[in-house]
């Protein structure tokens, strides 16, 4: 490029730039029509030219008054457009009240009939086959407990609630019933109080695996549980809940599949524990306890012998009435349980045949027709399988009219046969249980052995606690302390343990089964 050349170009430039100046300066002085007329030339102008860029800039300074009145006013018309809009109705839900239909009221509790009960008695004749009693010399007698002869206010005992109410033949077992139950037969709180301390103390004294330790552990663990069943405790108890359980589970284990006992040690150690099974299995209805307590039933049932009677080991043609009268209690605990063993209830009417084949029309005895302390059982049995007013059992009762016990004075029998006795009184009635009660509840309640605050209660607070030691001048047929307790204590739970057979003989037919009426029904408490 020429030196002229280069002289021209900015010659241009600057012609533009004083084009565009002075484009610039005129503008500011045209009316507003002449102003959009050169922002509508600007605007045709080349895209990169100076007056298409300030057009474009005039163009928004222009529109910028209108756009600062307009917007306003459109933005206020949208909106009282908006506000005239009716929103669309909300779906209506339709609401109706319903009112409450009265409530029914929940039947009364029927109050417990009285009506043939079943109770449970333990027998050891004076034999050489029990074992030797625990040493206790080390333990000190505690003070004798206060008994009045008029019942206590039941509200005074302290008593362990348990959710499970029953019906039928263990109908005051339950907590609301057995108050009622001790001041209508003669209980009180002296001989509720001295039951507690014994359950307390067999709670101390059982062994981790479930069982107490004496002649037998198992026939001692059936014995032990009997007592805590006899007072309406179940695996839910509150206090004794654990206690029962470890006792059921027990039991259960020692049974094999013939109905024996896997640690078999004595020769009651079969009717005793099944018997504990069936009322366990009454109590609860839980199916493992009650096909433990059928296959050992089915091995009683068929050991019963041709007299109508039972051996050692429920085997063999002896017939022994310390032995038999635990099988019986066993038979007659099935049959409440509802067992679903062939020839259970023929057990029953043999029974009362073999319970016939050991009197001799005066008493009771061991062997066959004989008569011993052991009249208590053959009474006992009898009553229970439905045969109160045979000529035996009426004999019996009066011979045994007379009886008493005494820790120190000499006189018939020991605990094992006052146990018997005690609830052969009571199913009687009348006169009969009412001169026996006044004579007997004191002393068991005096002799109790007492050692205070020994264990943890429920409550926090450490409670005493009780056993029994058989009288040394009336001792005999004692398997240990676990057995003595066991068997005072439920004599002192007679009041509630079972209702009392009060039936005339034209009201019962020994050869119909006495069961019918006998009917257990568990109910869960709400």
């Amino acid at each position: 490029m020429n030196e002229s050349e280069q002289n021209q170009e900015p010659v241009v430039e600057q012609a533009e730039h004083f084009d565009h100046l002075n484009w610039l300066k005129t503008f500011d002085d045209l009316s507003f029509k002449e102003k959009w007329h050169k922002v509508f030339e600007g605007l045709k102008a080349p895209k990169n030219s100076g007056q298409y860029k300030y057009a474009k800039l005039q163009m928004i300074r222009l529109s910028a008054p209108v756009a600062s009145i307009i917007v306003p006013i459109l933005m206020i018309l949208i909106l009282m457009v908006f506000s005239q809009i009716q929103p669309p109705p909300r779906p209506q839900v339709e609401v109706q009240i319903i009112e409450p239909e009265p409530i029914e009221k929940l039947d009364d509790i029927d109050d417990i009939i009285e009506q043939p009960p079943d109770p449970i008695e333990m027998d050891f004749t004076p034999t050489d086959h029990v074992g030797p009693v625990m040493d206790n010399s080390a333990v000190t007698p505690g003070p004798e407990a206060d008994f009045s002869p008029q019942p206590a206010s039941f509200d005074s005992v302290a008593m362990v609630k348990s959710p499970v109410i029953m019906k039928g033949i263990y109908g005051s077992r339950s907590p609301g019933s057995r108050g009622s139950a001790l001041g209508q037969y003669g209980g009180s709180g002296a001989t509720e109080g001295a039951v507690l301390r014994a359950l307390r103390w067999l709670k101390k004294e059982q062994r981790p695996n479930g069982s107490w330790a004496g002649t037998g552990a198992t026939a001692m663990t059936g014995l032990a549980l009997l007592t805590y069943l006899a007072h309406g405790e179940t695996p839910t108890s509150v206090e004794f809940g654990e206690t029962v359980e470890k006792a059921i589970r027990y039991l259960v284990d020692a049974s094999d599949d013939r109905g024996q006992l896997a640690v078999f040690a004595g020769n009651y150690d079969i009717p005793i524990s099944t018997y504990a099974l069936c009322e366990a299995y009454a109590l609860t209805k839980v199916p493992m306890i009650k096909e433990a307590a059928e296959r050992n039933m089915k091995y009683i049932i068929e050991g019963q012998n041709a007299h109508g009677s039972f051996n050692y080991n429920c085997r063999g043609d002896r017939s022994d009435l310390s032995y038999a009268g635990w099988c019986y209690q066993a038979i007659k605990a099935g049959l409440m349980a509802e067992l679903e063993v062939p020839g259970l209830e023929e057990a029953r009417k043999k029974g009362i045949m073999g319970c016939k084949a050991h009197s001799n029309g005066v008493g009771f005895g061991y062997g066959l027709k004989s008569c011993s302390a052991l009249t208590g059982v053959g009474v006992l049995c009898m009553q229970l399988f439905g045969a109160a007013r045979e000529p035996e059992v009426r004999a019996g009762l009066a011979y045994m009219a007379n009886w008493r016990i005494s820790w120190t004075e000499k006189v018939q029998g020991s605990i094992y046969h006052w146990y018997y006795i005690t609830q052969a009184k009571f199913h009687e009635g009348g006169e009969t249980w009412n001169s026996w009660n006044k004579q007997f509840s004191p002393e068991l309640v005096r002799t109790q052995i007492v050692i205070p605050k020994a264990i943890l209660g429920p409550t926090g607070k450490m409670e005493d606690i009780g056993y029994w030691e058989g009288p040394e001048i009336n001792k005999g047929h004692s398997g240990g302390l676990v057995m003595d307790t066991s068997m005072c204590a439920m004599m002192l739970q007679v009041y509630y343990r079972y209702l009392p057979t009060f039936k005339k003989p034209e009201e019962m037919d020994v050869q119909e089964n006495i069961i019918s009426d006998d009917e257990i029904n568990i109910e869960i408490a709400s």
